[in-house]
């Protein structure tokens, strides 16, 4: 099997080989699922919460007697039927981590990426190439080459002009390979990558 190739975006066309370990596996749709469920569950903050009849203050006596009145009997007010009274069953704070080995992780990884350079929606960024900031050159770079949003830019945190080149462009999101997730890899329909930030990816799924 031919080891995989990626273009380099901007300037003379040309290909890259790719690592062949990470960027030629095999798809693993289970541990891709298992990944980003994961990575999606360590956002959730799970921080939502009510309180039960017995959290709510007040309502220690009886609103009225217990015979009577003609009305129901009732011990507290601060029971669910009460307007401010306690929740029945009440969300509480809960944490949402779900653990993956991190070989598993790695696996998930190499499979998302392995999944673009098979697809071929995924490009390079060679070195230099945004001296300066430059939104306008950045917009025509991906319009030349063809690939489609939402887009996904790995760069290294040096790559300034670069990072703001892409950062205001819709349907576009920077980051640095250190932050990138299977799930931003897997939401992307296009993959690019600047070459100073190819060993890191690498490293990250290797």
């Amino acid at each position: 099997m031919a080891a995989p190739k990626a273009p380099v975006l901007g300037g003379a066309k040309k290909e890259v080989s790719l690592d062949e370990a990470v960027f030629g596996v095999e798809v693993k749709p289970h541990l891709v699922h298992e990944a980003v469920r994961a990575e999606l569950n360590a956002h959730r903050q799970g921080t939502r919460a009510a309180k039960s009849r017995g959290l709510v203050s007040g309502g220690r006596s009886k609103p009225w007697r217990q015979k009577g009145t003609g009305r129901a009997r009732q011990g507290t007010i601060r029971a669910p039927q009460f307007t401010g009274g306690g929740v029945v069953f009440p969300p509480t704070p809960r944490d949402f981590t779900l653990k993956v080995n991190r070989k598993a992780a790695r696996a998930a990884l190499r499979s998302a990426l392995s999944d673009h350079a098979t697809a071929g929606t995924l490009g390079l960024v060679s070195e230099g190439a945004f001296d300066a900031p430059s939104t306008k050159k950045a917009v025509e770079l991906l319009e030349g080459w063809g690939g489609q949003t939402p887009t996904v830019v790995v760069a290294t945190e040096e790559e300034t002009a670069l990072i703001k080149s892409f950062r205001n462009i819709d349907k576009v999101l920077v980051t640095v390979p250190s932050e990138l997730e299977v799930a931003h890899v897997v939401w992307a329909r296009s993959l690019v990558v600047t070459e100073a930030a190819l060993p890191l990816v690498q490293g990250r799924a290797s």
